[in-house]
């Protein structure tokens, strides 16, 4: 605050005018008057005493100046000097009283009434403009006025030592409540993802645990009061007296405590705890995952609401766009928003698990959104401070965002299995790292910009482990490789990668069938993630149709592994008596009995193995019934004449049925077998 350029505590200009029209008034009054009562007379003789001490500074150089040429002059000099000396001595008694009276009183000014507190206010102020007049006139210390001088300094400096507890005060006693709309919070349940593994969790958990939470946009700038409305003149009066005296840094040190400890008290209340670095690095997931998020919460309302509140609350006692203001506000609020970044900056440097990637980049995204303000209400070189660690700390959680993304493709590539997952069906990493991409979508404007300078576009496609016709075929249909966004380069990189993978955990099956079925579980499952996403933008149709057409691949494999022996035995093949055309009762009946005893042993199996699709469990048993249950019924067809009843162990119609049993997960046996 320019103390020069600020509006006196008592309006110097509007004061004189008053005093001009007040004396304008007395003159008319009196009028042609030739008579006055002694009570008149009394009071504009005390008038005429006060104004003899209120002469300007200039007229008393003068009178010195001549005093100093003495000879010119004769006694009544003198006389009208002490005249002046006397009016000082009164006019200073009337403000000391008016001051140390309070000295033995402990009730606050301001408690008592505006009436007090103006008289008050007058009293110090007269006390700094007295000082000032005796100031200007140079005195020696040899002279009267320079006493006079002295004990006003000293009826000032008592003033301004009470002004400052009265400010400080109204400050704490005027505090309003923080709103409760800006700090209710709930937090929503806790991830159940394994801090030591990406995999140890089944598909529900998995996408449950992976679905970003709502960081909605915190409203716009929210100005509240933090101080009382009604108290902010008193304030700004008492701050503008206190700065006039040369008292600015008392001033400012007692707002900047008050306010430093109310922010405090904010944060207390928002639950946002003091944590060390070393506190957060120690804490388990499940507890830092629910401090995380409520720190996304806080922030925003701390930075929008009660920051941006706290600036205005000092530019309202201090001046708006004074730069006493803005540094009033700076040292009351850096403390508190370094507690809030200090965590943040604690997160970036932790371990790099791909399971806290999404609180991290929530937490980048609200800090980064929240930079323009920050940046507003620390404009100016006074806040350059915190506005540089802002965005240190930003750039730290980028930096984190972008090594735990290298580090989940990392993971994923070295994820290994040393027994095969039962069943068949989708392999838990499969489901983890679709989810983990399909949620990831969310976020990519910031992983574009994040992972942009990190990859070399021409190197990662270069170096992609899937370069197979179909995916330089995908790279084309989406344009040229400058137009791919890096995002799209890692994300295709991550689901070959994840092929790949898969294609080593198929390996630990020992049979042949249930490796194809396997992987057409996996191949269909991430086909069907990308179809019904986000994902689609990223990797393409031709992607989709590519691996829609490799799991069909492996669906036929699947059924050649598994049926072909068993198809084999409803041939013609090895019937007939050796040496003629007749067919062998005893071979056919062989036959069919091979049949019955294959047929069994893959049912006995492979209702243990799982297909999780329905549409794709259904589309599997259609096809196998198409061509298991019509050669069936065919074969026993053609031969029905040299086949007995008592040979016949099923129909084609329970074979049909015992294929609904098929791909459940649950293993059965044929034990009853319907005979004719």
């Amino acid at each position: 605050m320019a103390v020069e350029e600020s509006e006196p505590v008592i309006g110097e200009l509007e004061r004189e005018e008053n005093l001009i029209a007040a004396v304008r008034h007395i003159v008319k009054a009196l009028g042609p008057n030739k008579t006055l009562t002694s009570d008149a007379k009394k009071i504009l003789a005390d008038l005429g005493t006060r104004l003899s001490s209120m002469s300007s500074p200039s007229e008393k150089e003068e009178g010195k100046q001549r005093g100093d040429d003495g000879d010119d002059h004769d006694g009544g000099g003198d006389d009208d000097e002490e005249e002046g000396v006397s009016a000082i001595e009164e006019r200073l008694n009337v403000i000391q009283e008016k001051i140390m009276k309070w000295e033995e009183d402990q009730s606050m000014i301001w408690d008592l009434g505006p009436e007090e507190a103006s008289e008050y206010l007058n009293a110090a102020n007269e006390a700094r403009r007295l000082i000032e007049k005796l100031e200007s006139l140079h005195l020696k210390k040899e002279d009267q006025e320079y006493k006079f001088m002295q004990r006003a300094c000293s009826v000032l400096q008592t003033a301004m030592a009470r002004l400052e507890e009265e400010f400080r005060n109204l400050l704490i006693q005027n505090r309003q409540p923080f709103e409760p709309e800006y700090v209710s919070f709930r937090s929503s349940e806790e991830d159940p993802v394994d801090e030591n593994s990406i995999v140890s969790i089944g598909d529900e958990s998995v996408e449950e645990s992976l679905q970003r939470d709502s960081v909605s946009r915190a409203p716009e700038e929210h100005i509240i009061d933090l101080v009382h409305p009604a108290v902010i003149p008193d304030l700004r009066c008492i701050a503008n007296l206190l700065f006039a005296s040369n008292y600015a840094q008392e001033c400012s040190n007692a707002y900047i405590i008050v306010r430093r400890d109310a922010l405090d008290e904010c944060l207390f209340i928002l639950e946002m705890e003091r944590l060390s670095i070393e506190d957060v690095l120690k804490m388990e997931w499940g507890t830092l995952n629910s401090k995380i998020k409520r720190w996304i919460w806080a922030v925003k309302i701390f930075v929008r609401v009660y920051l941006a509140s706290e600036r205005w609350l000092s530019d309202q006692i201090f001046g708006e766009g004074e730069p006493v203001s803005l540094a009033c506000f700076v040292d009351a609020s850096k403390a508190s928003i370094l507690q809030l970044l200090n965590f943040g900056e604690a997160m970036s440097i932790g371990p790099h698990q791909p399971e806290k990637l999404f609180r991290v980049l929530d937490m980048y995204e609200v800090l980064a959104d929240l930079m323009p303000d920050i940046n507003a209400l620390y404009s100016d070189e006074v806040g350059s401070s915190v506005k540089v660690e802002c965005h240190e700390v930003l750039k730290r959680l980028g930096n984190c965002v972008r090594a735990t993304f290298l580090e989940f493709e990392n993971a994923i590539a070295t994820n290994v299995s040393s027994t095969p997952f039962v069943g068949g069906g989708i392999h838990p990493l499969a489901r983890y790292v679709m989810n983990y991409l399909r949620t990831l979508t969310d976020y990519s404007d910031i992983l574009n910009l994040l992972l942009k300078d990190q990859e070399d576009e021409d190197a990662a496609i270069s170096l992609s482990p899937d370069m197979s016709p179909g995916t330089e075929e995908d790279s084309r249909s989406q344009g040229s490789p400058s137009r791919v966004s890096s995002m799209a380069l890692h994300f295709r990189s991550i689901a070959s990668i994840l092929e790949s993978n898969l294609e080593e955990k198929c390996k630990l099956y020992k049979e042949v069938s249930l490796q194809h079925l396997f992987l057409m579980n996996n191949l269909h499952y991430m086909a069907e993630k990308v179809k019904g996403s986000e994902l689609r933008l990223i990797h393409g149709d031709e992607w989709i149709r590519k691996h829609n057409w490799k799991f069909q691949q492996h669906a036929m494999k699947y059924e050649r592994a598994s049926w072909s022996s068993i198809l084999n035995l409803l041939k013609d093949e090895g019937i007939h008596v050796p040496g003629t055309n007749s067919v062998s009762k005893s071979l056919l009946n062989e036959k069919l009995r091979s049949f019955y005893l294959g047929f069994e042993d893959v049912y006995r199996i492979q209702t243990a193995w799982l297909i999780p699709d329905i549409q794709l469990r259904e589309d599997l048993r259609i096809s196998i019934s198409l061509k298991v249950i019509q050669a069936y019924r065919t074969f026993v067809g053609r031969h029905n004449s040299h086949i007995s009843d008592r040979h016949i162990k099923y129909t084609a119609d329970d074979l049909e049925k015992y294929l609904l049993d098929f791909f459940e997960g649950s293993p059965k046996w044929l034990q009853n077998p319907h005979r004719r």
